[in-house]
Parts: C-alpha cells; structure tokens; sequence
C-alpha cells in the first residue's frame, strides 16, 4: 500500500513539472508570435512604401511620356507633311555633346555682353536714384554720375539717359538707365505721360528701322525700354488718379514693375492694407503689370510668377550706406529706433525686387519687350504705312539685276 501511495505521488510530481515546463513553452510561443506579426506588419509596410514609390514613379513616367507626346504633337503640328520621331537620350547607342550648345552659347553671351535697359519714373524725392544704385550697387544713377549736381524741379518732363558697362565674373552688362524729371511734379501734371511714351514708342521706330535697312548690322543696337519701375508714394491710401492713368498707357507698351517707395514709412499692417488697396485698383481698372498672366509659358513659370503677383507691388526701401550688424557689414538706413536692413525681407522686399529684374526675370522682360512689346509695335507700323516695296525706296528692277545694294540704306515708312 506505501509503495503504491510513493508510486502516485511520484506520477503527479512529474505531471506538475510537465505543467511547469509546458507554462514557459506557451509563453514563448507567444513571445515568436507576436515577433512574426511585427515582421508581416513591417513587410507589409515595406511592401506598401514600395508599391507608393512604384506608383510615384509610375506616374512621373507617365507624365514624362505625355509631354513628350505633347512634344511630338507640336513637333509634327509645326512641320505638316514631315515625318518626325522623337529620340529620348536613352534610346541613344553613345554620347552625341548636344548639351555643349549651352556652354558654346555662354561663351559668346559672355564674349559679346548684353543689354539691359530700365526706367524709373515717379515724383521727385521718392529715392529713385537711391534705389537703382542699391540695385546694381554702384554709382550708376544720373545723380550720381553728374558732377556738381543740384536738385531742380523740372517744369516739363524731361528724359535723361545714362549708360554704364558693368562685368561681374567675366559677364559684361550695358546698363542704361533712363531718368524722368519733372513727372508729376507740377500743379497741373495733365497729358504729363505723353514724353515718356514718345521715347518708348521713339526707340521700337529706331530698332524698327535698323531691321528693315537692306544691309542690316550683324547686330542691331537695342536702346528699347526693357522694364519701367513705377515708383508709388507710401501715402497708405490708393492709387491716384495720375498713377492710373499713367500705368493706363504705359502698360500696353512697356513692363511696368510698380514699387511702394520709402516703404519705411508705414508699419506691417499699413503696408499689407495699402497693397492690397492697390492690387484691387489695378484690377479695377484692367491695368496690366509684369510679369502679366497671359506671357506663362508652362505651369512651373505659372507657380514662380503666381508668387509674384501676390507680392506686387514691392514695398521697398533704398540706400548707400554700410552698417554693422551682429559683426557684418549690411546696407541699411539707420534709425533711432534700429537700422532697417534693405537685403533682409523680414525688413522690406527690396531683395524680391531685386531677385525679379536681376537673377530670375531679366532675359523674360528682355524677351517680353522683343517678342510682344516690339512685335505689336511693328505690326501696327506696318499695317499704318501699307508698306510694300516702292515706299521702302525699291524697285522691281533693282531686284531682278540683283543691284538691291545700290539702294538707299534708310527705309522710309
């Protein structure tokens, strides 16, 4: 009997232990469980970025595949009758050196140099001399460059030009800057716009007649008005009637780039209301100013301007003068209050002015001028005078001997 009683106890001493063991067994089991799930969940998630960065690619690739065909459409559309194909740089069996154009083309931008020519137009001691100084920080202004100059208020409006030849890192920019003293200066400014559309209208008849020479220059001198800043006194309330009417005209001939003057003058809140005061004056009014929504060649032009647009007109403040700051000199104008900082848009939008005619815009507004400006300009010139071949001083024998260089070289229109 006590050994079959030990013989029990020593079989239910060793079913505890199995049920001891077996407790740390599930646990463990448990434990790989959970681990597996979070391996399938981290695959998963994998996968699903994967899949994301598939589909992203997928539809750059599709949008690839769409302007190319954009592009082919164009290509076939401009050329009737021509059969064309478009070859990708991957489909290419070795490297061809198409892209050295842009280096070749460098190369003689910067042999060569360009031209750049700006306006400023506004009353008298809003700081338009300052400000195109602070632009190309030099001495460019006719202020500047006059020995001896006074201050007088012109009875008329009177146009003056000065021309620099500026090189930064091996580029070399003709500047002209054309000044406009005496505009809304006087008591009566009526019709105080018509000079400065006849210089406008003045430099497309003088570009106009050079291409039409019958021996034309290799390369036609281009004194056209490339940009006109329109320079708005900080008075915080709207536009004046002068300030519509001139933007009125000058805007169908030029790109008008309207600035709010001394903007140091207002404090944030006034500044933000008195811009918006003047963008729904121009709406207003259907005054069109650079850069304009119709010239947006694609949606990414489209995006950079938009926020340009949002911004005009610059609110800005000029100057000659060094200060330091924190250890660094800055251009600025100091106050009692501190030293406002022109280069810092925390302090004033000079720097998107800048930006705007300099590093992004300058080759569009030069563009802009050339192919719209210019090209309006020339249609309606020709369409006034009916031009054909007798008025440009030819004859029909002359062409048919070939003696066309014996001509007169001044076309008369």
């Amino acid at each position: 009997m006590e050994e079959s009683q030990e013989k029990e106890r020593g079989i239910m001493g060793q079913e505890q232990g199995d049920q001891d063991q077996g407790q740390p067994a599930s646990t463990n089991t448990q434990h790989s469980l959970t681990e597996k799930e979070e391996k399938c969940v981290g695959v998963h998630a994998e996968m699903e970025e994967k899949e994301r960065e598939k589909g992203m690619e997928e539809g750059e690739m599709k949008k690839e595949m769409e302007l190319e065909a954009e592009v082919k459409v164009e290509l076939c559309q401009s050329v009737p009758g021509l059969q064309m194909s478009f070859i990708r740089g991957t489909d290419l069996f070795g490297y061809v050196g198409i892209e050295a154009v842009l280096d070749q083309m460098r190369y003689k931008t910067m042999k060569a140099g360009f031209e750049f020519n700006i306006m400023v137009v506004g009353q008298s001691g809003l700081g338009k001399s300052t400000l195109v100084n602070t632009l190309f920080k030099s001495k460019v202004s006719r202020k500047s460059c006059t020995p001896n100059y006074e201050e007088k208020i012109s009875k008329t409006v009177k146009l003056h030009t000065v021309s620099h030849v500026i090189e930064e890192k091996g580029v070399k920019m003709k500047l002209t800057v054309i000044d406009t003293p005496g505009f809304g200066d006087q008591i009566n400014n009526e019709n105080c716009w018509e000079p400065i559309v006849k210089y406008v209208n003045e430099q497309y008849e003088k570009y106009l007649r050079e291409e039409l020479h019958i021996t034309r220059k290799r390369r036609i001198p281009d004194s056209r008005v490339h940009c006109c800043i329109y320079f708005l006194p900080a008075t915080g309330h709207r536009l004046r009637p002068i300030d519509i009417e001139f933007m009125k005209r000058l805007g169908k001939i030029v790109s008008i780039v309207p600035i709010i003057a001394k903007a140091d003058t207002l404090t944030i809140e006034e500044r933000q209301e008195f811009k918006e005061r003047i963008r729904q004056d121009l709406a207003a009014n259907g005054i069109s100013v650079y850069p304009q929504k119709e010239y947006d060649e694609d949606p990414e032009e489209r995006i950079l301007n938009d926020r340009i647009r949002e911004s005009i007109p610059f609110a800005v403040v000029g100057t000659d003068k060094e200060h330091q700051v924190n250890g660094n000199k800055v251009l600025g104008r100091k106050t009692k209050w501190g030293i406002i900082e022109v280069e810092n848009v925390a302090h004033c939008e000079f720097a998107n002015l800048r930006d705007l005619l300099i590093r992004s815009h300058l080759q569009d507004l030069k563009d802009v001028t050339h192919n719209i400006h210019y090209e309006t300009y020339r249609v309606r010139r020709l369409n006034e005078s009916n031009m054909n071949f007798s008025e440009l001083g030819l004859s029909t024998w002359l062409l048919e001997n070939g003696t066309a260089d014996k001509c007169e070289s001044e076309s008369h229109l």
